[in-house]
């Protein structure tokens, strides 16, 4: 498989425009990345945008910190699939985890899922928040909620994807479900060294830069 059907084109920050969001489509198109990734205002736009094409819709939930209530997270979800979305990348409520209330943080994931019905389902733990304990933990609760991949990071935090935390997630999922890396991922070298590593999609900003082998901004997602 091609490179560029690893990629989720991305493009998820606070001053994102209409303007660069169709750019982000068009770009999609032209490189035949997997899909988009995108606030949930952008839904729609990127389904006028990618009619007729392959290209897939994916829309951030409860990003980026993932600590908005549980109804909240619902609801934005069941509107991103009415708008078009095919992918929901839901955050995790981090602190939940971090108090040990794991039956909360599934149940959260599994009434996501069950809202998106056959959509595909990717749930951010935001790696670089937790422990090695905490992001095992958080895979098997991913995992037992039915979703579809764990996700490592939203790109906002401390710190993005790694492959030590790739390792770590694949030896909890065992191939039951499928890994998202995103974050820090700017060229074709590094994201080989993911794919390699066992991810089956690379969330990233700098989809171009990693196609077309040229290495992207340190300032990009």
């Amino acid at each position: 498989m091609k490179i560029a059907q690893y990629i989720d084109h991305t493009s998820l920050k606070a001053t994102t425009t209409e303007a660069e969001v169709v750019q982000l489509c068009k770009e999609a198109k032209k490189y035949k990345f997997y899909a988009v990734c995108v606030n949930s205002c952008y839904v729609e736009l990127c389904a006028n945008e990618l009619k007729g094409s392959s290209v897939k819709i994916a829309s951030v939930v409860g990003f980026p910190l993932g600590s908005m209530d549980t109804l909240a997270k619902i609801a934005e979800s069941k509107n991103a699939v009415i708008m078009g979305a095919d992918e929901i990348d839901m955050v995790i409520n981090i602190g939940f985890l971090k108090d040990k209330k794991y039956e909360l943080v599934e149940n959260e994931i599994n009434k996501i899922k069950k809202a998106i019905g056959d959509k595909i389902l990717k749930v951010i733990i935001e790696t670089c928040y937790l422990t090695n304990e905490e992001k095992k933990i958080a895979t098997k609760l991913v995992l037992s909620a039915g979703a579809d991949f764990v996700k490592t990071s939203t790109g906002f935090g401390t710190a993005g994807a790694t492959l030590e935390d790739v390792e770590l997630l694949k030896s909890v999922t065992q191939n039951k479900i499928q890994i998202k890396a995103s974050g820090g991922i700017r060229d074709f070298e590094t994201a080989q060294k993911f794919i390699k590593a066992g991810v089956t999609r690379i969330g990233t900003s700098n989809g171009i830069q990693i196609v077309t082998g040229q290495k992207g901004s340190e300032q990009t997602y």
